[in-house]
């Protein structure tokens, strides 16, 4: 098969490697599409590898055909499936702990598939289970609102009853938020988000910018408030005030997917194909498709993200 691997520069290259061989346990799929996250950058860049046992290079979510199954799985050859990977998705073919692989919602096509697992399991992981769950009245902050995580968390947030306040960086962006449900949107070139954060006191923050206006924002948490990191695109330093901390009993968590364990992701993608596929299904939970290349551009597919030009997700296709 054919995948988008490094060479010894760290550049793409579109090379001939040898197909996957499927254990015990494990799917085989033949991959239409695999979604591009933050994560691949980082892998670029040198600073993210994938973990030991997964392909070493980039993609963390697919969709496609089952190739081969366990005869005890629940997907079988044919079905078309989406799936949560620790690395190696920019490939013709891959293979998968089979609880990581799902059917994809009723209704949706390859390339809105592909764009589901990584950011859903994101999000539901942290605003349903380490956050312990949100409920009506809650305020929810989230920065890059308009990001594939940003859209998930925005919708997340709604359905379980929340305010939300969220930052973007554009009109276009900004319509498209408020379109989904966000209360206060503002643009952050323009706007200080502090005057709103005190006006309205998170409940809790799913953080992936970090950087110093974090720690102010932060010592106006609710008591009991969740705050929760998932990256620091904005910088890894801030001062907090740590009687904030015990003070409000304030839960500042650190939080990744990538590094769970297959049972951990298993049970997250089963909550979704439960609880949430049958809202997309109904259309009550949608994904945006920014940008659609072919795996061969997929450099022009990485500088979408990296110029933050993305309303979503940009997908790459293998078909």
């Amino acid at each position: 098969m054919y995948a988008m691997i490094f060479d010894d520069k760290q550049n793409f290259v579109w090379s001939e490697v040898p197909d996957p061989v499927r254990k015990e346990g494990e799917v085989l799929i033949d991959v239409h599409a695999a979604a591009v996250n933050r994560a691949d950058l980082m892998q670029k860049d040198g600073c993210y590898a994938s973990p030991p046992d997964w392909p070493q290079w980039c993609g963390l979510e697919v969709s496609g055909v089952v190739l081969e199954a366990p005869a005890d799985a629940a997907v079988k050859p044919g079905d078309k499936v989406c799936a949560l990977l620790g690395g190696g998705g920019y490939s013709q073919k891959v293979t998968v702990p089979a609880g990581m692989v799902i059917p994809i919602p009723e209704g949706l096509s390859m390339i809105e598939a592909a764009s589901l697992p990584e950011v859903w399991c994101t999000v539901y992981l942290n605003l349903k289970q380490e956050a312990g769950g949100m409920k009506p009245g809650d305020v929810f902050y989230m920065q890059a609102g308009a990001s594939g995580v940003g859209l998930a968390a925005i919708q997340f947030a709604k359905q379980m009853g929340a305010e939300v306040i969220t930052t973007i960086d554009s009109p276009e962006k900004a319509e498209f938020v408020r379109r989904l449900g966000a209360d206060y949107v503002l643009d952050y070139r323009k706007e200080d988000v502090r005057p709103v954060i005190e006006a309205h006191p998170p409940t809790v923050a799913l953080d992936c910018i970090g950087g110093k206006l974090m720690g102010e924002c932060f010592r106006n948490m609710v008591f009991g408030g969740r705050w929760i990191m998932i990256a620091t695109m904005g910088g890894a330093e801030t001062t907090i005030n740590l009687e904030t901390v015990w003070r409000k009993r304030i839960r500042l968590i650190g939080s990744t997917l990538r590094s769970r364990t297959p049972e951990e992701k298993s049970n997250i993608l089963h909550a979704l194909q439960r609880e949430l596929w049958p809202l997309f299904t109904a259309r009550k939970l949608v994904t945006n498709i920014h940008a659609v290349f072919p795996i061969q551009q997929v450099n022009e597919a990485h500088g979408v993200l990296r110029r933050c030009e993305n309303i979503g997700k940009v997908v790459l296709t293998m078909k």
